[in-house]
């Protein structure tokens, strides 16, 4: 649990009273633009840096007060993977676990029971060196779930795997949470948090701007929307009078001249194309195209943020605590 969390870097106020809870066994996605804060979160909850205000609990231990206690119940991924090159996949593992002060055999164990998990027991003597990246990410992971942590801080994981691998890393994270384990999930893809968050807060400028489902989120944006497309321009406001019994009150609407694209929102979508079409045709307006969109998530990001996520490809921890790059 995060709560009024607070963190400034000279004239730089990276959180302004942050807040949010997660159920145990859940996963809480986490998004925002470059810069908003999400990394500056990641390293409160998971003891790397103290809040200037506010409170961070993991299972009720309070984190500043109490880091060592706290460390012995989470694990965190960073954007990067943190293995050793040098060493093979299980010795990456009984270091990590000797860290934990654990035995060299109980920690072998425990590493050899990971690596069949996540699908690198044929690989658990090779030098990581010869890891691909995805391969690198799974035994990051495995990694950071020696100690058993009940909660685990994923920060962009899937950050410049390819999509097979992100596929692959996305199995592993239902598999935790299936297991019991509660995920915090920053991400800069936004098809990632609607697959696997069960709860979002978006995060600019270090505060929380919205938060919901992602079923919520979408309605925030307006909801379904219908595009039509028409032959002549000069018909484009004939059709919005046409449209009033199914469009959406106070819905946004864009009306594109050079396009010859009219958009609105709409209350229901069943059976709304064929509904459109017969009141235009009936009008004598000559129709091109008639389309039913969904919002997305990245239609939430932009109306939240003013941009949409694909704009921007790091996170703000590629800035250090001087605000320096």
């Amino acid at each position: 649990m995060a709560e009024d969390l607070r963190k400034r870097y000279g004239d730089n106020e990276a959180l302004a009273g942050v807040s949010f809870e997660i159920p145990r066994a859940t996963v809480l996605g986490v998004l925002g633009p470059n810069g908003a804060g999400k990394t500056t979160a990641v390293r409160i909850l998971s003891t790397l840096l103290r809040p200037d205000g506010g409170r961070a609990l993991i299972d009720g231990i309070d984190v500043a007060a109490q880091p060592r206690l706290a460390r012995a119940r989470i694990g965190l991924t960073g954007q990067f993977a943190a293995v050793d090159e040098r060493l093979t996949g299980i010795e990456n593992l009984v270091l990590v676990g000797r860290l934990f002060h654990m035995s060299k055999q109980v920690a072998a164990e425990r590493g050899r029971d990971l690596l069949e998990r996540f699908s690198l027991d044929e690989a658990a003597d090779r030098l990581v060196s010869g890891y691909s990246g995805g391969m690198r990410r799974r035994l990051d992971i495995a990694m950071s779930l020696i100690a058993r942590p009940s909660v685990l801080f994923l920060d962009e994981p899937t950050t410049g795997l390819d999509p097979r691998s992100r596929l692959e890393m996305w199995d592993v994270i239902d598999g935790l949470v299936a297991d019991g384990t509660t995920l915090l999930l920053t991400t800069q893809y936004l098809d990632e948090a609607e697959r696997l968050a069960d709860n979002i807060i978006v995060i600019d400028k270090g505060s929380v701007i919205a938060r919901g489902t992602k079923d919520e989120l979408k309605a925030q944006s307006g909801g379904a929307r219908v595009e039509i497309t028409v032959g002549d321009p000069a018909d484009l406001e004939r059709v919005r009078g046409l449209l009033d019994g199914i469009v959406t009150p106070g819905a946004t609407e864009l009306i594109d001249a050079q396009a010859r694209l009219i958009t609105v929102g709409v209350t229901q979508t069943d059976h709304v194309v064929p509904r459109v079409v017969r009141s235009l045709d009936d009008a004598d307006i000559d129709v091109i195209d008639v389309a039913v969109r969904q919002p997305t998530l990245d239609d939430v990001f932009l109306q939240l943020t003013g941009h949409r996520s694909s704009d921007h490809d790091q996170d703000d921890a590629t800035t250090d605590e001087g605000g320096r790059r």
